[in-house]
């Protein structure tokens, strides 16, 4: 059925016919081939997944730490409803010392990324936990061409290099790939940001028919200047690119282990994965200043610096099984699969530190969570230009805190059961519509289900619930008008019971409010030529909370319009490039819109000279027209040394100004 379908295919630019994926279940679903991801300037590992239409990826603070994640009317923080997968292995980490869902790509080599397939909404029964507003799963290559050297030079003390290649062995191919990475960035404290990155991978056949052994190991450690009060700026008190504690950083760690397998049948599809890692992250940061310190002390004598930190083991598998086969003379598909992962963290904790000194622990707990998911899809063809699939999954959650207080100790346990439907209609003149709806759900931190007391004060605090349920509806359509010319547009509404968080900076949980989003997002790909090619990805959303609050309806950190523009130019003679230009639209700050962040547009350019088959010469400019612009901003209370109170004032990290790296990359 799949093998001999006309259905269109989901988006990949410059892609082999072998890399697509088959049929699409809605408009917005898509893939990233490995010739886009590599025609793009990146100035983090984590931008790989601006390539997702409407996503935008920043940073707060220092490189080493996490990505900010923004989607779909989503402050994502650091991951929370997106989930992201690499070579089948989570991202997202649950019940983390930082935030819920924290997604730290700084592991990922973009050179190595074979394809990113990714998925918005949850209308799809083989995604689970964080995936309500969408997922990718990044996949590397099994071999590439050749071995590859890279060097990497750029300012600020930017360098690194990347030794990569698949010789064959036995009867498949050894993928390896060692980065090594150093930067201070513009910062006046430098960041001196190294990282220390490898990936091995032994592969036979396909991810369809085939299996793979993959490690991956990852180190890193950085001083962060984190955002900054605005008035200190204003004031002179610091500069833009200053700091107001320059002993903030931290220090990460992350090893993996994982092996995938699949086999073809005559009628089936059977795939399964397990996964393995150890990770450890310490961060120390101060966003305060001297705000508690004060309060506690009359006088700013340690600051407010405190370290997260945690140490992790966890493990999961996944399983599933199709099989196609007719009904009545219609082709149909069912698909099978199981899910399960148990997190380990001994210990994950927060403390009181001076100059990373620590000076006292606000909570320290032992947890250990495990989930298990059950899912089924069935797929029919009713007609030539109408096909259905419906999805039902189950999951069950189950928490245990070991915690320093033991009013806050103790367990708990959940379970969802999430619908999903989608109806597919056409092609009709190279046309395809969609109409999808499903729910979701994303898990809350384990600490919060056990809750009773807030750490230090005693306070007594209200459990949250496990997990919070999501709900959503998309119409969509992916057309073809003309040759060359892909488009996609979709028109989306999620809505989800609470926003609860945990609040690692304080050691509780917050319980956010009802919240409904419903926005647009028309992609669009036009290959003019075979050397010459324009995207246009235009995303807007309306989000608010949905209960009354004198506070207002307004959800903080929403963005309502993003764009990403871009042109590539390639096979013109000798010369390749790309220019892409990003906007990230303003956002509300507080619950009642009277503090809005400010909207910025940024332009990064690539030109590159082939200077033989083997080798290439590449000049990245970020920040082309050298904007003075903000990564991200913030509206909270705050304490600088030498005030008698706190003050409310926008807090922002500044973007990087005007930025060159030259690349030199030689195949042999």
């Amino acid at each position: 059925m799949a093998g001999d379908s006309t259905e269109l295919s989901v988006i990949e630019v410059r892609a082999k016919a072998e890399n697509l994926e088959g049929i699409a279940a809605a408009g917005s679903q898509g893939v990233v081939s490995s010739q886009r991801l590599a025609s793009v300037p990146i100035l983090r590992p984590g931008e790989a997944l601006e390539m997702v239409p409407g996503l935008i990826v920043t940073q707060h603070a220092g490189d080493g730490k996490a990505n900010q994640y923004f989607l779909r009317g989503f402050n994502l923080d650091h991951g929370t409803d997106f989930a992201t997968y690499i070579g089948g292995v989570p991202v997202n980490m649950p019940t983390h010392a930082h935030g819920q869902g924290y997604s730290d790509l700084n592991f990922l080599i973009p050179e190595l990324v074979d394809r990113i397939s990714y998925r918005k909404g949850p209308y799809y029964a083989d995604e689970g936990d964080f995936s309500s507003a969408g997922a990718a799963h990044i996949d590397y290559f099994r071999k590439i061409d050749g071995t590859m050297a890279q060097v990497t030079l750029g300012q600020n003390g930017y360098a690194r290099t990347l030794l990569a290649g698949s010789p064959a062995i036995g009867g498949g191919h050894l993928l390896y790939g060692l980065e090594l990475f150093h930067n201070d960035g513009p910062w006046q404290v430098a960041e001196n940001y190294r990282k220390l990155n490898g990936l091995l991978r032994y592969s036979e056949g396909s991810r369809y028919n085939g299996f793979s052994l993959t490690g991956m190991a990852y180190k890193g450690d950085w001083t962060s200047t984190d955002q900054i009060a605005k008035r200190a700026i204003d004031s002179r008190l610091v500069d833009r690119y200053g700091t107001l504690d320059s002993t903030s950083g931290g220090e990460t760690y992350r090893y993996s282990l994982s092996g995938e397998w699949a086999k073809r049948g005559d009628n089936s599809q059977s795939k399964a994965n397990v996964w393995w890692l150890r990770s450890g992250l310490d961060l120390w940061s101060n966003f305060q200043y001297c705000l508690n310190d004060i309060a506690a002390s009359g006088g700013c004598a340690t600051g407010d610096q405190f370290k997260q930190s945690e140490r992790r083991q966890a493990g999961g598998f996944t399983a599933s099984h199709t099989i196609y086969d007719q009904w009545g003379g219609l082709d149909v598909s069912n698909a099978f699969g199981l899910q399960g992962r148990v997190d380990r963290l001994s210990p994950v904790g927060l403390y009181g530190t001076r100059q990373r000194e620590t000076l006292n622990t606000v909570r320290e707990d032992k947890v250990t969570q495990r989930s298990l998911g059950l899912w089924a899809q069935n797929e029919v063809r009713w007609t030539r230009w109408f096909r259905s699939i419906a999805g039902l999954r189950a999951d069950a959650y189950d928490f245990a805190v070991n915690a320093d207080l033991s009013a806050n100790s103790g367990k708990a346990s959940d379970q969802m059961v999430t619908p999903k439907l989608s109806l597919v209609f056409g092609p009709w003149q190279r046309t395809e519509f969609y109409l999808n709806y499903g729910h979701g759900f994303h898990s809350n931190d384990a600490r919060g289900t056990t809750i009773t007391q807030e750490p230090g004060s005693g306070n007594p605090l209200s459990r949250v619930k496990p997990l919070v349920r999501t709900k959503g509806y998309e119409v969509g359509l992916r057309s073809e008008l003309l040759p060359g010319w892909q488009s996609t547009l979709a028109l989306w509404q999620l809505k989800s019971a609470s926003e609860l968080l945990f609040v690692g900076d304080a050691g509780t949980t917050e319980a956010s409010r009802p919240s409904k989003r419903y926005g647009v997002e028309w992609i669009n790909l036009y290959t003019l030529s075979d050397w010459l090619s324009l995207d246009a990805d235009l995303a807007w959303s309306h989000a608010r909370f949905q209960d009354s609050d004198p506070a207002g309806n307004f959800i903080p950190g929403a963005v309502v319009s993003t764009a990403n523009l871009g042109m590539t130019v390639d096979q013109l003679g000798p010369w390749f490039g790309a220019m892409r230009l990003r906007y990230f639209g303003p956002r509300p700050l507080v619950e009642d819109n009277s503090v809005r962040s400010a909207g910025s547009a940024l332009t990064n350019l690539r030109i590159g000279y082939k200077l033989s088959r083997q080798s290439q010469l590449a000049l990245d400019v970020y920040n082309l027209f050298d904007r003075q612009v903000n990564d991200i901003e913030y509206w909270y209370d705050s304490q600088l040394a030498g005030e008698a109170a706190p003050v409310g004032d926008r807090h922002i990290h500044p973007s990087e100004p005007r930025s060159l790296r030259l690349t030199f990359s030689y195949r042999f």
